[in-house]
């Protein structure tokens, strides 16, 4: 994303709606035509193409006239939309540099009002693993909303920002859960490095096996509240080499300790543990007199407090969880090799409760 703050402070309250309009058609359209743009937006006369060629200028949508005259949003449409939610709301004041790039995220400083620096993250499920899902799975149902990249990408925001906030509220080391809106999680800033980016330099000697045993620790914990990371590695572990504390980041790809393969998971997230010390800093737990031992995952799942109490409380549903799950398992077959493209041209017409109002771009 790159933000323009004058473009942002100029788009015009009628452009803004027209946005949140085509946000609105791509419920249930990959491509929302011009006339049913209009439509949603009220606007008179067919006022809405005025305000379509300065989105079109500024990068927030995308014309495409091969089937009909149609617009979509761009990823750079959904960033504004939420960071206009979230300034609407008096969250935050200001967007600035780029502190972090995943496989499916940004991760921006912003800043408040009273001057805190939060991070803002964007999620960005990809449309090319989306078409494999298609391909792959039965994903897109008549049971279900039409399914996007906003859709996906929206989920999964919200299932960070619902996990992020059970944990913290549970004692866990994550990022404090500050808002949440489309696609975009408003967060504490975390006081540390990402574990890929600290190397035995950094670390004073025996450092390195209180934070390993910190890493496990919380890889049990989680399992024994009910909950398996399945992405616990070093770039998801942030770790502050003068205390050697540590912090969980990246929750939505987590699953249940009841879920079909979640022992396998577990062992996985293990196994990337004792790779990754073991490669960098040649440390072996077996090897250290004061060793973490490795948990067994039948003996401690679910064994304490379950957090699912917490989840539900979130708004964030089981249904919602079992479609992101199915991307996630799609998205990891197309990685190991499987799966193709498919076309783009399902639609669904059922509805799904959406974030956006027209006549209030504050939620």
């Amino acid at each position: 994303m790159k933000f323009d703050v004058e473009v942002f402070r100029y788009i015009e309250k009628d452009a803004w709606r027209v946005l949140v309009s085509v946000e609105m058609g791509m419920k249930n359209h990959e491509l929302v035509p011009v006339e049913l743009i209009n439509a949603i937006s009220g606007l008179k006369h067919g006022g809405a193409f005025k305000f379509i060629r300065d989105l079109l200028k500024h990068k927030l949508v995308h014309h495409d006239n091969s089937k009909y005259d149609a617009y979509r949003l761009t990823p750079l449409g959904y960033d504004y939309l939420a960071i206009k939610a979230f300034v609407n709301r008096g969250a935050i004041e200001g967007v600035g540099r780029r502190i972090g790039v995943g496989k499916e995220s940004d991760v921006y400083e912003v800043v408040t009002e009273d001057g805190e620096t939060l991070a803002l993250k964007l999620h960005r499920l990809g449309r090319t693993s989306f078409r494999a899902v298609k391909s792959k799975r039965d994903y897109i149902k008549k049971t279900t909303t039409h399914t996007n990249w906003l859709y996906l990408s929206r989920l999964a925001a919200l299932k960070e920002h619902a996990f992020m906030k059970a944990l913290g509220d549970n004692g866990f080391p994550v990022p404090v859960a500050v808002d949440v809106n489309r696609h975009a999680v408003l967060m504490s800033i975390v006081d540390g490095y990402p574990l890929t980016q600290v190397g035995p330099s950094r670390l004073e000697t025996g450092a390195v096996g209180r934070v390993y045993k910190q890493c496990v620790d919380q890889l049990e914990n989680l399992a024994r509240h009910g909950l398996v990371h399945c992405d616990f590695n070093e770039f998801n572990i942030m770790v502050n080499p003068e205390t050697t504390n540590i912090t969980v980041i990246d929750f939505p790809q987590m699953v249940s300790t009841k879920h079909p393969n979640a022992e396998e998971l577990f062992v996985r997230d293990l196994k990337c543990l004792h790779k990754f010390f073991l490669r960098r800093f040649d440390y072996r737990a077996s090897e250290d007199p004061d060793g973490r031992r490795d948990p067994v995952f039948f003996e401690i799942a679910g064994g304490g407090k379950s957090l699912d109490v917490s989840l539900r409380a979130s708004g964030f549903t089981q249904k919602q969880s079992k479609e992101l799950e199915e991307y996630q398992a799609a998205k990891e077959a197309e990685e190991n090799g499987g799966g193709g493209g498919g076309d783009d041209d399902d639609e669904d017409d059922d509805d799904e409760d959406d974030d956006s109002e027209l006549d209030d771009d504050d939620d």
